[in-house]
């Protein structure tokens, strides 16, 4: 066994013994232990040139006590971890509920699933979240206690949702919607009978609507009819009189009528945009049929369609359940639905869309040619009165955001949640809500039991059998900031 000293950079290694019997790949794994320097990266100086991993000590000649030199670069220092690994059940529950990418379930109370899937839908609106957690501890004068007591209520379970993994008991906001709606505490053989979903959903729009009202003149004085509200402006006929008049109204959701022509929701939604009326004729001097036919006039950040699954059936005196399947979509156009002036003011931002979606497929953004004046100038024309509805405090047309952040609507939508209904009547069976989260993907929230699902199997619960199947569907609109 020989020893020798190795010099490697200021340092001197003495009496680093070779087994010769080995290869020097031996004697080097001996240097990266000392020095820390990688056997690849050694380069030992001896008779010869270099020392090669595989070469053999009789023929280098090296003797007993030889001073050897060693260059080369060692490895850094890995660092023990400041903070050792810390499990999912360890962080604090806010930072748990970011980790999982979504929020809490909600626990029935004993038939109050209508009730947890409206709650879970309109939760994932971030600018009614946002309108809620700046509503005051303290009511207004004109805003009468339990409207005010609801909305508190309202804004602390968002709370709870936004904070907590584990699922929620929703009973003070069931204690103070019973109190404030009396319908909602029947009871039936002492058990708390089921709902309809779309009237929870009605009821706790119009009482938000009532309180989330800003008395200042610099922020948007309804919070809740910009973000939901829908002005429809209709032309009222009477064919036996001639009769004609116009009238706007401004509604929270469009209607899906469901019949045996209706397949897809842009039929049931122009089957909804028109109806008959009885009521008096002045000329007639008696009752008169009318026919009403209405068109979007102004357009929200969140648009609401209820698909009209229940009726009124005298033989069974109880709501039945229309059970034929009718498709809709992941992306919802409603210009078709729109009055004329509103679709002069959609077509700029659509046009934007058009191009911004041509450059994402690779293509080039529609070139304006001077022969296309006209088509500018008229681009320029609608681009004003928009613009002009955007900035208006009280606009009717719903397209500021509650940020603050002024923006252009162009018609389109994205489908964000889908209330669903699974028996044959409103007032039995079970309601779930399919929510889609801010990183894009869909969870179920049964209650208290949130479940990952995938997107394309959102637009399977279009009916058809006793499965779930839509009733309410909620679509984001597509915006580009002004």
């Amino acid at each position: 066994m020989l020893t020798v000293s190795v010099k490697w950079l200021k340092e001197v290694f003495p009496k680093v013994e070779i087994d010769t019997s080995q290869p020097p790949y031996v004697f080097k794994c001996q240097l990266y232990d000392l020095t820390g320097v990688p056997p690849e990266r050694q380069k030992i100086m001896v008779k010869g040139g270099l020392l090669k991993d595989d070469a053999d000590w009789a023929t280098l000649g090296v003797k007993e006590g030889q001073k050897m030199m060693m260059m080369g670069t060692a490895d850094e220092i890995v660092k023990a971890p400041e903070k050792g690994p810390v499990f999912m059940e360890d962080l604090p529950e806010e930072e748990q509920v970011v980790a999982l990418g979504h929020t809490a379930g909600l626990f029935n109370l004993g038939n109050t699933c209508y009730m947890n899937s409206t709650v879970q839908c309109l939760h994932s609106v971030p600018e009614l979240k946002s309108a809620l957690s700046n509503y005051p501890s303290q009511k207004s004068s004109d805003l009468d206690q339990t409207s005010h007591m609801l909305t508190a209520a309202t804004r602390e379970l968002f709370n709870e949702l936004d904070k907590s993994v584990k699922p929620v008991a929703p009973m003070q906001f069931w204690m103070v919607l019973r109190k404030k709606y009396p319908q909602f505490g029947q009871l039936h053989n002492g058990v708390y009978m089921q709902q309809d979903a779309e009237e929870c959903w009605t009821q706790l729009l119009y009482t938000l609507s009532q309180s989330l009202r800003s008395p200042s003149p610099s922020q948007n004085p309804d919070t809740t009819k910009e973000l939901f509200g829908i002005e429809l402006v209709s032309r009222v006929h009477c064919q036996e009189s001639g009769e004609e008049s116009s009238e706007t109204e401004s509604v929270y959701s469009l209607k899906c009528h469901i019949s045996q022509e209706v397949n897809h929701l842009h039929e049931g939604l122009k089957h909804g945009l028109k109806s008959e009326l009885e009521k008096a004729s002045p000329s007639l001097g008696r009752s008169a049929i009318y026919l009403k036919e209405s068109c979007i006039n102004a357009l929200p950040r969140y648009l609401t369609v209820q698909f009209v699954r229940f009726f009124w059936k005298r033989e069974s005196n109880q709501k039945a359940k229309i059970l034929r399947k009718v498709d809709y979509p992941l992306q919802l156009d409603v210009y078709d639905f729109c009055s004329d002036d509103l679709r002069k003011k959609l077509e700029a931002p659509r046009q934007i869309l058009r191009d911004e979606e041509g450059k994402k497929a690779g293509l080039k953004a529609k070139v304006k040619s001077s022969s296309s004046k006209d088509n500018d100038t008229k681009m320029t024309d609608v681009e004003g009165p928009s613009n002009e509805s955007v900035k208006s405090s009280n606009s009717t047309s719903g397209e500021g955001g509650s940020s603050g952040k002024e923006s252009q609507l162009t018609g389109i939508y994205d489908l964000v949640a889908v209330l669903t209904h699974k028996g044959r009547s409103a007032d039995s069976g079970h309601y779930v809500a399919w929510v889609k989260q801010e990183s894009g993907k869909w969870i179920e929230y049964d209650d208290d039991n949130p479940i990952p699902q995938r997107e394309e199997d959102i637009t399977k619960l279009s009916g058809g059998g006793d499965w779930h199947m839509a009733y309410i569907c909620m679509y984001k609109a597509r915006a580009f900031p002004v």
